[in-house]
């Protein structure tokens, strides 16, 4: 571009001056370049001119000078644009690096496979940079079972994060003692009511929090699935005849409320063949809109993915969700896929 200008200024006829326009080159290389190459290419640029100015003998024209001042003034404004918008870059890589950690250790990737079961998950974040949320789920082995939560933390943000943290840890740690399932969802229900301030003399005023869930124990030598619904979505079974939901009645309030009712956990139990799949999910999925506002219908595209692997259906559903949004969700997702070898 410099070499253009140049060029063009030196051939063209002496009323008409192109060397103004090497202002540019140092503009247009700090949106693509660092401060060290935008500062030679300002350089350049200032010696360019210098050099037009020299061939004419306009060097000393008051025109000149301000077109040399320009370049200058120009190059430093940018090459400090340049400094400042790296330092923020890295800043910003930290804190990328920072959260992808801390979503590791809320949402450690699941197995490929625990006993007789297949699985794979995924998490959608609704912001184009968020790496977490309010939505969990968990899967831990014990000796002949395996159990599995999925739940959605009342709002966004730092409070959402935390309180996901909370129950994510206390189900790793309660799923795997000797309990029954009723007696691990009283377990998280207690560690969702759980303040840290519960014994202060002053506390910060904390606003409502609870979290939907749904608690899962699939046995390795009967072809059921438990299940207790503290205010979630009902899973969905997917087999050869279609998708069916698989709603517990009735359901208890969500994590964190339990106290309001007073009502007993139900566990209730479903049909788990082998060959079947289950998907759990978040309603982000569910309350997905397309451009008219129609809720996406979950059910009716998944009877169509009878024959899909966990990771297969995960795909194909997360594709189709997109599509069907026109690529912008407004609530975060996650999902689970659990086959029954």
């Amino acid at each position: 571009m410099i070499a253009v200008i140049i060029a063009a200024d030196l051939l063209s006829p002496s009323r008409i001056h192109f060397g103004a326009l090497l202002v540019a080159a140092p503009a247009i290389t700090a949106s693509f370049a660092g401060a060290r190459f935008t500062a030679v290419i300002g350089l350049l640029a200032l010696a360019g001119e210098a050099f037009i100015a020299f061939q004419t003998g306009t060097l000393n024209t008051d025109s000149m000078k301000a077109e040399l001042a320009a370049i200058t003034m120009v190059s430093v404004f940018v090459v400090l644009f340049c400094h400042v918008r790296n330092r923020e870059r890295r800043v910003l890589a930290q804190v990328r690096s920072v959260a992808e950690a801390a979503q590791l250790a809320l949402l450690r990737p699941l197995p490929g496979a625990l006993g007789p079961l297949r699985l794979a998950s995924v998490y959608l974040a609704a912001a184009a940079e968020a790496r977490i949320g309010g939505d969990l789920y968990g899967a831990v082995r014990t000796a002949h079972a395996t159990r599995l939560l999925i739940g959605d933390a009342r709002g966004k943000g730092l409070p959402a994060i935390a309180d996901a943290a909370a129950l994510v840890g206390a189900f790793r740690e309660a799923a795997r003692r000797d309990l029954s399932l009723a007696e691990l969802a009283a377990d998280l229900e207690d560690s969702a009511e759980f303040s840290p301030y519960r014994f202060a003399e002053e506390s910060p005023a904390e606003e409502e929090s609870f979290v939907t869930a749904a608690v899962i124990e699939i046995p390795d030598d009967e072809p059921v699935l438990r299940l207790v619904s503290c205010g979630h979505p009902p899973p969905l079974r997917i087999h050869d005849d279609g998708a069916s939901l698989l709603p517990c009645d009735p359901p208890a309030p969500p994590l964190g409320l339990g106290h309001l009712s007073g009502q007993r956990l139900c566990v209730c139990s479903f049909r788990f063949e082998p060959g079947d799949l289950l998907l759990l999910y978040t309603d982000g999925v569910t309350e997905a809109r397309d451009a008219s506002g129609v809720f996406y219908p979950l059910q009716e595209r998944a009877a169509a993915w009878t024959q899909e692997t966990p990771e297969g259906l995960l795909k194909r559903l997360r594709d189709d969700l997109f599509d069907y949004t026109g690529g912008r969700l407004d609530d975060d997702a996650a999902m689970v896929a659990i086959h029954r070898r």
